[in-house]
């Protein structure tokens, strides 16, 4: 096999360790490291969870002696800060590794082309972008915190094959079949955060919480201008068990919002005229919290304002072989929309499944 072919097949079983991490090492980014040398695999390791050994000393310690004159393939730069755990560039450099193959530059401050510039100057060759698309679309979450500050927003809904929400009286109980649900159960598990309007939290009185628990225990959210959410809701009242988050109106009444920080709930306020103006800077706040991901399962209000703020990174579509009818039955996105066809906002290579009797389309909004 050509040495290139070599590079990009140790490169992708790298990436495939490096997707264990999946909602395990948020905020950090999902590493992968494979050590070769001679032709052989001599250690493996990937990072394991946030706050943890990172993938090259993982790698490093199964390879042992073997790994001096190896090649390391990693999917990300190797750090170079002193961080939770110590630089993994001097890992590589006193273990005697002789190249090091990266598939992508780390756009971190602290490390951004430092790791790179350390370990030449330690005389190990460097080769840069093999298996680069891959792990940029691994990383993809990581990669906007860092550039944007921002959270990667995965949209969530279910809705019959007339593109309904809901019936015209609101009853939405359900659309779709267990086997979807369980998804989205998995979904909710690996996430930091669960977003709802406030229409929807009053309509559907939801837990917003993974069930089994999954990884992460995400903060549940509720846009709420004028913080009337009930204080019996399932979410108010959960609130000492489970995160809640408030946003609000800077005009919302405030004895409401005292109501709702007496029961446990956080309560932010924001001003602007606009749902939009309040959701980017409380989409700010979460990526100021070092939230990764979060999930917003509706409703149609508050996905149309994330689809026109162009907020929405990735969609996940449960579509249930039932007809409701109705002119006034809600569907997924409201807002502002599109004028044109021409300017709709496409799935790239979505994937189609069957879950159950639903059709699962998923697929991110951009590369």
């Amino acid at each position: 096999m050509p040495s290139e072919e070599l590079d990009a097949w140790h490169m992708a079983r790298a990436l495939e360790l490096a997707a264990r991490g999946e909602g395990l090492v948020e905020p950090n980014p999902m590493v992968g490291c494979v050590i070769v040398r001679d032709g052989e695999t001599v250690g493996e390791g990937w990072h394991p969870r946030f706050g943890g050994p990172h993938a090259e000393v993982e790698a490093l310690q199964v390879a042992g002696g073997r790994a001096r004159g190896a090649t390391a393939y990693v999917t990300l730069e190797p750090c170079c800060h002193q961080g939770k755990t110590p630089p993994c560039t001097k890992a590589l450099i006193a273990a005697g590794v002789s190249r090091v193959v990266i598939a992508q530059r780390d756009p971190f401050p602290k490390v951004a082309g430092g790791g790179i510039a350390e370990l030449e100057a330690a005389g190990i060759a460097i080769e840069v972008g093999i298996g680069a698309d891959e792990a940029r679309r691994l990383n993809a979450p990581y990669l906007k915190l860092v550039a944007h500050g921002l959270p990667w927003i995965i949209a969530k809904w279910a809705m019959t094959l007339d593109g309904k929400l809901a019936t015209a009286t609101g009853d939405s109980r359900w659309i779709s079949g267990e086997a979807s649900r369980a998804i989205v159960h998995r979904l909710r598990g690996r996430v930091d955060g669960i977003m709802v309007g406030s229409g929807t939290a009053r309509a559907d009185d939801p837990l917003l919480t993974a069930r089994p628990s999954g990884v992460r225990t995400p903060v549940r959210i509720v846009l709420d201008s004028q913080a009337r959410l009930p204080i019996t809701s399932q979410l108010v009242k959960t609130a000492c068990e489970v995160p809640i988050i408030v946003a609000t109106a800077s005009n919302a009444p405030p004895e409401n919002c005292k109501a709702l920080e007496r029961t446990g709930c956080e309560v932010l306020r924001y001003p602007g005229e606009s749902q939009s103006e309040r959701l980017l800077a409380l989409l700010a706040e979460l990526g100021r919290r070092q939230m990764t991901n979060v999930l917003v399962e509706g409703g149609g209000q508050l996905l149309g304002s994330l689809f026109d703020v162009g907020q929405v990174d990735e969609a996940h579509v449960f579509i249930a072989p039932k007809f409701v009818g109705g002119s006034g039955a809600p569907s997924p996105i409201a807002g502002e929309g599109k004028r044109l066809m021409a300017e709709a906002v496409a799935l790239v290579a979505p994937a189609i499944d069957q879950a159950g009797s639903d059709l699962y389309v998923r697929g991110r909004l951009r590369s």
